[in-house]
């Protein structure tokens, strides 16, 4: 999945990390607007979603779960660099990326995403914003119901309120064929970094949803403010999916973003 472009190759390269229960399968709207523009884009299913084979069940720890990203970016070729895009949770993945491999990563845009400077306890933490909310969840008890839940899922009847409440019907009923359970334990070992000097070098943008009923906009604005970026956008009519409800709009902010690198 990793691109051909050598050094001189000015040709831009998008990689897209999903959030929480959802795949690769979620940016199909934003690939195929960029592929018809002429860019390039990867998308990953991380360890235990989309159609990896790993029952989720068994992903306890962040590396295992963020490895698919990883062998991605580490098996790009020499001076070839990406510009990283996380959602939601996707975004702490990011994050562990900028960390690991600062040299192969142009830019990181966080979309309505869990953002923590590496070295900080900042809050809001994306991990516990639905505290309070558990009734809302299945649970999946992968050693046993004797043991902590491995993995969580948001309950079908409350998906549409929480994910999609501004998405077309296609693809709710989409997303109820593909969301699968996430990896409770992997998540605990995400937004736990050391300080990295390098990656906060790095250009950030970050994406704000203003009709999120998951990540209230002004948790957002509070990430931004414990970690100021280099440019914010604000989706005035998306819910916490832009790559359902507003595509296109979506599609316009990434490449306003991208086209400040050449200025």
């Amino acid at each position: 999945m990793g691109g051909e472009s050598g050094e001189d190759d000015p040709i831009i390269h998008f990689v897209f990390v999903h959030g929480a229960s959802h795949g690769a399968w979620c940016w199909y709207k934003i690939i195929t607007l960029l592929d018809a523009a002429g860019f390039k884009s990867s998308t990953v299913d991380l360890t235990g979603a989309g159609i990896s084979l790993t029952d989720s069940n068994t992903v306890f720890h962040s590396d295992q779960y963020n490895r698919p990203l990883f062998s991605l970016l580490s098996d790009l070729p020499p001076f070839h660099k990406v510009i990283l895009v996380g959602h939601s949770i996707g975004g702490a993945s990011v994050t562990e990326a900028l960390c690991k491999f600062t040299d192969k990563i142009s830019m990181a845009i966080y979309i309505t995403a869990s953002m923590v400077k590496p070295g900080s306890i900042s809050s809001p933490n994306i991990l516990n914003i639905l505290e309070g909310e558990e009734e809302i969840h299945d649970y999946t008890f992968g050693e046993g119901t004797d043991k902590p839940p491995t993995g969580y899922i948001i309950k079908e009847e409350f998906r549409r309120h929480y994910y999609y409440n501004q998405s077309p019907l296609e693809d709710i009923t989409l997303s109820s064929k593909l969301l699968r359970p996430a990896p409770m334990r992997a998540f605990q070992d995400l937004n736990k970094l050391p300080p990295n000097p390098k990656a906060e070098n790095i250009p950030r943008v970050y994406i704000k949803t203003a009709k999120d009923n998951i990540i209230d906009p002004m948790r957002q604005d509070q990430m931004v403010e414990n970690w100021p970026v280099f440019q914010m956008y604000v989706l005035e009519e998306s819910d916490h999916s832009p790559f359902f409800s507003v595509p296109t709009t979506l599609f316009d902010y990434l490449l306003h973003a991208v086209s400040s690198l050449q200025r």
